[in-house]
């Protein structure tokens, strides 16, 4: 997903700091006892009067997590059936549509889209700070809304616990954690956010999900030894932009937005109950992984496949929906489709979604890009995934710079610096702030088997007089990455288990 770095920012007492700008990074520690199941002690003190979740809630006994099990293996196996999908509020928030300029909005993008770049290259596990063995495994009816001011992803609304209280989390097909901010939080542990915390304390369905178990983080740090009673797995996941710290917990999730019939509650769900954050998630009140690894929702659900339609970036107001289960499909003679190409074994790069983009085309120009310019090496550097976390798509500058003297080949208009206002490398000024961008031909990102065409508008982005390129440069051999502002207006469809993408155009905004 789309982060920047943040350096400085201390965790609180009971949780590693984050010593590094590394996205996705997880610091572990198995917290034993009733005395490391306590919030840290800043929380303490601000709620010295109120017992925790933690205490109220621990999972001791095989049962327990027994039943966690069935539940899991009771959804995958309806969705598996065809016999049920679950639907999911997409939005994308404007928190200020009016008063913030196109410019601002791809400048805050870009801005978080590098650092979760540069991160990817560096990412790597730590050991936690009280000694204990980080684990090293993977990390972490629809309305569309945009995160503004301060990024571009999307959100999707789904509701936690019993009753269910219902949030706002960014939809990452590039990350596995689902998390969301849980009481108690106060002062500077926590961002604000939209919507009431949720408190795993007022919720009936609330578990504590125990270190040893199969969804939890930390079992590889067991070894397959049995675990001490009240074992738990605490967590500090740091993101290119920040951190969030919390335990693993279970709950029955609600997904749907239409009238309570339509409704599915799913319990049993492995998830990061955060009580301390940074505040680098604005718009949302947490994050849903949707990655190829076992604790994303599409893994938990068994879904097999999943759909989005993205709105346009731009747009504040208009819904679409994303899909989980036997009822995401896309039909249609517009349907292209290409396999994914298999990710690596080693974290993080199992979580992502590959895919083989053989060239690009600008209008009926092939453009002069080496065959292998996108290819996955066997050391699992290179390579392009898609992202719906990720705001604007960087490719090899080999590759980039091809497609920037074709852009330049075409425009008559001047060229102007707008590193400082959009963070975008080629930009131009239009005749006003109210002009028209001229006509542009679409570009066609060829994969294997399929062409990716795309409009003017999903690759040029205009606003405030300006008018640039929506991409940029990546390292030559780093990993590549397709955006959300090139997949708006793309109905899209991942069939995990066939191992293929389709998409086709749409109109997002009526789906």
């Amino acid at each position: 997903m789309t982060t920047a770095a943040l350096l400085g920012e201390k965790a609180p007492n009971n949780y590693p700091s984050p010593t590094t700008t590394v996205e996705d990074a997880i610091f572990l520690a198995m917290a034993c006892s009733d005395q490391v199941l306590e919030p840290s002690s800043s929380l303490e003190q601000a709620n010295s009067t109120r017992t925790t979740p933690w205490d109220q809630n621990q999972m001791s006994s095989t049962s327990q997590m027994a039943s966690l099990a069935a539940f899991v293996f009771l959804v995958s196996a309806t969705l598996a059936s065809g016999a049920a999908s679950v639907r999911v509020g997409l939005t994308r928030i404007h928190s200020d549509p009016g008063g913030i300029p196109a410019s601002q909005l791809v400048r805050d993008a870009l801005r978080r889209d590098m650092h979760r770049q540069e991160s990817r290259l560096g990412r790597k596990l730590a050991t936690a700070s009280d000694g204990a063995a980080a684990a090293a495994t993977p990390t972490v009816s629809a309305r569309t809304r945009k995160d503004m001011p301060n990024g571009g992803e999307y959100l999707m609304t789904l509701a936690i616990g019993t009753p269910p209280v219902s949030y706002p989390a960014i939809a990452d097909t590039g990350s596995d954690l689902i998390w969301t901010q849980c009481a108690p939080c106060a002062g500077d542990q926590c961002f604000n956010q939209p919507a009431p915390l949720y408190n795993p304390a007022s919720s009936t369905t609330f578990a504590v999900l125990p270190c040893n178990s199969s969804l939890s983080m930390c079992v590889s740090a067991l070894a397959g030894a049995p675990p001490p009673p009240g074992c738990a797995c605490m967590y500090n996941q740091t993101y290119g932009t920040g951190w969030t710290a919390g335990i693993q917990g279970s709950e029955t999730f609600t997904f749907g937005d239409s009238s309570p019939a339509d409704h599915a509650r799913v319990p049993g769900i492995a998830f990061g109950c955060s009580n301390a954050s940074s505040s680098d998630w604005n718009g949302s009140s947490g994050l849903v992984g949707l990655g190829r690894g076992a604790l994303s929702l599409v893994s938990q659900l068994g879904a097999g496949k999943f759909s989005y339609c993205l709105t346009p970036f731009q747009d504040s107001n208009s819904t679409s929906t994303l899909l989980l289960g036997p009822s995401a499909a896309i039909t249609g003679t517009g349907v292209r489709s290409t396999p994914f190409v298999a990710s690596p074994a080693m974290a993080p790069m199992s979580t992502y979604y590959y895919l083989n983009l053989t060239g690009i085309s600008l209008g009926t120009k092939a453009l002069s890009i080496s065959p292998d310019a996108f290819s996955l090496k066997s050391d699992g550097t290179g390579g392009l995934i898609i992202d719906s976390g990720t705001t604007i798509t960087s490719i090899v500058n080999a590759a980039y710079q091809q497609v920037r003297a074709a852009v330049e080949s075409l425009v008559t208009l001047p060229v102007i610096d707008g590193s400082d206002s959009t963070g975008l490398d080629l930009c131009y000024a239009l005749p006003s702030s109210t002009s028209a961008p001229p006509a542009m031909p679409s570009m066609t990102l060829h994969f294997d088997g399929a062409d990716m065409v795309l409009p003017a508008e999903s690759y040029m982005i205009s606003g405030s007089g300006v008018w640039c390129l929506a991409m940029r440069n990546q390292t030559d051999g780093a990993m590549s990455t397709l955006g959300n502002y090139q997949q708006q207006n793309m109905h899209i469809l991942y069939d995990v288990r066939q191992e293929t993408l389709s998409f086709a155009p749409a109109k997002c905004s009526t789906r």
